[in-house]
């Protein structure tokens, strides 16, 4: 890590060169005619990326990026793109074949997380975990890299979230079969939509007995993935009033953390 800080020269948040090289084909092209783009759009996905990781707001952005103004522009046409949630899949099915798996994966994990939401026009109660705010419905693979994410009030329980997350699948990841969860997600709505998009769901329970903390197989890997987004401290709390910008912060956190892992 200290020696991709002294390649980023500035903030550990920076694209290094090599991360730069593996993005800079996503972006889009200037425009052949009208005014010559003048922002240097490595600066502005500089600019996110530190946002994202420090958790400051954009009108507090440090001088060294562009003015706030043309980073949030800039920020919003990606959301409409599509362009970090496209870096973070494409990164993703690299990642896998670096560690010597199919680009596809084949099996996942459900989990959920609510989190405060103070600014969001929707929000909902988790009397379960006595939080006021939006929760996140997750499906991670085996290593823990994020495939499919749904937002939604807290007051949605886990198996309403994971029927949504079941039909997104089908679409982006269509070899994922099986898939691990803990007792919330066994209800029998869940279960009769997930045989009838061909799903296999295993509910991985405590054990019998058992007293105090204990790691359960397959359910650790996706509360790891929870403490991978918690670093970036825009994602502590949802600070984001649209669903789909606050989607977009969370595959900028995680598509930076693949990028570093398939850069270096």
């Amino acid at each position: 890590m200290a020696e991709i800080e002294r390649k980023t020269k500035r903030y550990p948040t920076d694209l290094t060169d090599e991360e730069w090289e593996k993005v800079e084909p996503f972006l889009p092209c200037a425009a052949r005619t009208g005014r010559k783009r003048l922002v240097d759009l490595r600066e502005v996905l500089n600019a996110i990326r530190y946002v994202a990781r420090t958790g400051c707001g954009w009108r507090m952005l440090p001088k060294d990026f562009p003015p706030w103004q043309t980073v949030y522009w800039w920020f919003r046409r990606f959301v409409r793109l599509l362009l970090f949630r496209t870096i973070h899949d494409v990164a993703l099915m690299l990642d896998r074949a670096r560690a010597g798996r199919e680009a596809s994966p084949s099996a996942g994990i459900l989990d959920s997380q609510s989190v405060k939401a103070p600014a969001a026009k929707n929000r909902g109660f988790d009397g379960g975990k006595k939080i006021v705010g939006r929760k996140r419905h997750i499906a991670v693979d085996t290593d823990g890299r994020l495939l499919m994410i749904n937002l939604t009030t807290a007051d949605i329980s886990d198996s309403a979230g994971a029927q949504m997350i079941l039909d997104a699948i089908r679409e982006r990841w269509p070899w994922l079969k099986h898939l691990f969860a803990d007792g919330a997600y066994d209800r029998s709505t869940l279960m009769d939509k997930a045989a009838f998009l061909d799903f296999v769901i295993e509910i991985v329970r405590r054990i019998e007995g058992q007293e105090g903390f204990e790691v359960l197989p397959r359910r650790w890997v996706v509360e790891r993935t929870f403490g991978w987004m918690m670093r970036w401290r825009r994602l502590v709390r949802d600070y984001e009033t649209r669903i789909d910008v606050s989607e977009a912060m969370i595959h900028v956190a995680m598509g930076s953390l693949l990028l570093r892992r398939i850069a270096h």
